[in-house]
């Protein structure tokens, strides 16, 4: 194996050429949500949402779509196998989470949102909406997008 290259980000490549090689298909965890290296940008928060199965990619998809369209300049990363949302200085207003059933969108300071997301928290300020196949209400995620974009996020 002397001509075979070092795997992409191995030691041994340090990350040079880091598109020499296919990337293998991610591990599906519990309730199949998508094993995904921490990542900060868009380049992770996709291969999360490519790797989401079945329906759930497309939702995961249009979730993304939402927010980018109604926050321009949100960042975004995946942290614990889940993508973050959040604006830059301000820290993350939301997440979501695959399930098995559905897809869970955390909203980090959910009880400033109007109307409250049905899903509670042990923490305080969290809340959760459980987004189930074919029942996402796109115009609700929106606002609560929009309305929580505008509050201090986490610092996670």
């Amino acid at each position: 194996m002397a001509n075979e290259k070092p795997r992409a980000g191995s030691p041994e490549n340090k990350g040079e050429d880091p598109g020499s090689e296919v990337a293998a298909k991610p591990v599906l965890l519990a309730g199949g949500n998508p094993q995904i290296p921490k990542g900060y940008g868009d380049a992770p928060v996709q291969a999360y949402i490519a790797a989401m199965p079945g329906w759930k990619s497309d939702v995961g998809r249009r979730i993304d779509q939402i927010i980018t369209s109604v926050v321009p300049e949100v960042s975004k990363a995946v942290k614990w196998n889940s993508p973050f949302y959040g604006i830059e200085g301000q820290g993350w207003f939301a997440a979501f989470h695959c399930f098995t059933k559905y897809i869970k969108v955390t909203f980090f300071r959910g009880s400033s949102l109007d109307p409250l997301p049905p899903g509670k928290s042990k923490h305080k300020e969290v809340r959760y909406l459980d987004v189930y196949e074919n029942q996402l209400d796109e115009a609700r995620l929106a606002d609560w997008i929009r309305q929580a974009s505008r509050l201090p996020g986490e610092k996670i």
